[in-house]
């Protein structure tokens, strides 16, 4: 029997380690980036999602009726209320509708100023109770914060890269953790240590609650970099383009269930060069909320009426919106136009009952709608995703599921942030030494390369930072 090599062995050896400091090298430079905004993630992200329940302990005196039992006043007469309390030149732009007897009619108005406001109204006396700024208002805020540090589209891109980046940190953490060759300690894998002291305590807190809760932070990124305001768009452009996505459009153009308004040829042929040269989209509407299967769909135009032509009344788009099987929590984007259209947006917990009505707005007839089942098969797993990273799909459990996750990541950054600061000397950066000698690592960086490809964003990022360490880091090496 041959003996085993010495050398062979410490050559094996010496390719472990090189490859575990160069996965914690990246994931170094992951969290440094990541840390601080997966803690404004973790933290805004948590607060919007119990926002139902936040926002009338807010804001009871308008949100907030006492039930009197009696009769409600019409929507029409409400909406007559709420536009005489409101400057000249205010447009109503949006009716938002709920069932709920102990809550008050809302109802959105565009300023002079161009900005945007609620008004509250009993619904059972009229009195209109106060308003709201639409930007302004905390949980506006708190969704800006998330979306985009409040920063504009600069914030946007960053959140973004801090999504991406999130998935190098969990793929190199769990690669850190992984038992094998490259993690040969023995227990803190499930469990952490706790007999342990100083940083090896922190690093097993750090490593056992960063793999229970990878899955997690997974969901939250693929479900949630689908509404990113770079990345997000084109995803959706390419979804739509395989016919994966949202439906095209309306009157017939994908699977809309649609009727074209009944009208004279001069009527439906203007209508149709509407159609061809409309500019609107879902997005662009005033609706506190839109599915993302319909957020880039555009808003047909109804054909142009004469001037005597009486609007459908709001009552009545109320009852087309229930005989259509929509009958509470849902938006009615009002017309502003001549050739506008009413839009009725319903995006409920449950992604199946999820529905965009666009109706004309003198005849009433349904020229558009778009119900679950007209999604393609992306935008059909994106509703799911959406409503489980909203804390919506299934009520309290879900909130409290999702805040258990957020506030996880959040520990975690701070737990990495101990750990670094333990080791880190002084003065200095603390970058993990480089190896000696390059592992070869195909499998690590065909993985980085088709993340660059599918986020190029991200990708051009990761060459900026390659380029960078070997730059700022490139003399100092672990001995071999």
């Amino acid at each position: 029997m041959l003996a085993p090599n010495p050398n062979a062995a410490a050559a094996s050896n010496a390719e472990v380690i090189a490859h575990r400091r160069t996965l914690w090298r990246w994931h170094f430079y992951a969290a440094l980036f990541v840390m601080p905004l997966l803690i404004v993630l973790a933290i805004t992200g948590t607060i919007y999602c119990f926002q139902p329940q936040i926002e009338p302990l807010l804001h009871r005196d308008r949100m907030v009726v006492a039930d009197t039992h009696g009769p409600q006043l019409s929507r029409d007469v409400l909406l007559a209320k709420a536009v005489a309390s409101e400057p000249r030149g205010a447009v109503p732009t949006l009716a938002q509708i709920e069932t709920d007897r102990t809550r008050s009619a809302e109802f959105v108005f565009r300023l002079p100023s161009g900005e945007s406001e609620s008004v509250y109204v009993n619904p059972y006396d009229g009195t209109v109770l106060g308003t709201l700024s639409v930007e302004h208002r905390l949980m506006k805020q708190v969704r800006n914060l998330h979306r985009g540090l409040m920063l504009g589209k600069t914030g946007e891109l960053l959140m973004e890269l801090a999504g991406c980046w999130t998935l190098v940190m969990i793929g190199t953490g769990i690669a850190l953790w992984w038992p094998g060759r490259l993690n040969a300690r023995k227990g803190g894998l499930w469990l952490p240590r706790l007999s342990l002291e100083g940083r090896a305590w922190w690093r097993d807190l750090h490593a056992v609650g960063g793999i229970w809760l990878a899955i997690g932070a997974l969901f939250f990124v693929l479900s949630g970099l689908p509404w990113s305001g770079s990345w997000g768009k084109e995803f959706k452009a390419l979804a739509t383009s395989a016919s994966l996505g949202y439906p095209k459009g309306a009157w017939g153009e994908a699977h809309v269930h649609s009727t074209k308004p009944a009208a004279t040829h001069e009527a439906k042929d203007a209508g149709e060069h509407a159609m061809h040269g409309m500019q609107m989209k879902m997005d662009d509407l005033p609706l506190h909320q839109t599915p993302w299967a319909v957020g880039a769909t555009m808003v047909p135009e109804g054909a142009e009426a004469s001037p005597s032509a009486a609007r459908v009344p709001l009552d009545d788009m109320v009852a087309l919106a229930a005989k259509n099987g929509i009958a509470d929590d849902y938006g009615i984007a009002l017309p502003t136009r001549p050739t506008g259209v009413y839009t009725v947006s319903y995006f409920p917990a449950n992604p199946r009952a999820e529905r965009t009505l666009h109706v004309d707005q003198y005849s009433g007839h349904v020229l558009s709608d778009i119900d679950y089942a007209s999604y393609g098969g992306v935008a059909k797993l994106i509703s799911y995703g959406t409503s489980l990273h909203m804390g919506r799909y299934f009520g309290l459990a879900n909130q409290i599921a999702c805040s258990a996750i957020s506030l996880g990541l959040a520990a975690l950054s701070v737990t990495g942030f101990v750990m670094w600061m333990k080791r880190r000397p002084a003065r200095e950066l603390g970058v993990p030494v480089r190896p000696a000698k390059r592992p070869p690592m195909r499998a690590w960086r065909g993985s980085l390369t088709v993340l660059g490809m599918i986020f190029p964003m991200m990708g051009a990022t990761m060459l900026a930072v390659w380029c960078l360490d070997r730059l700022a880091f490139g003399v100092k090496r672990a001995a071999a």
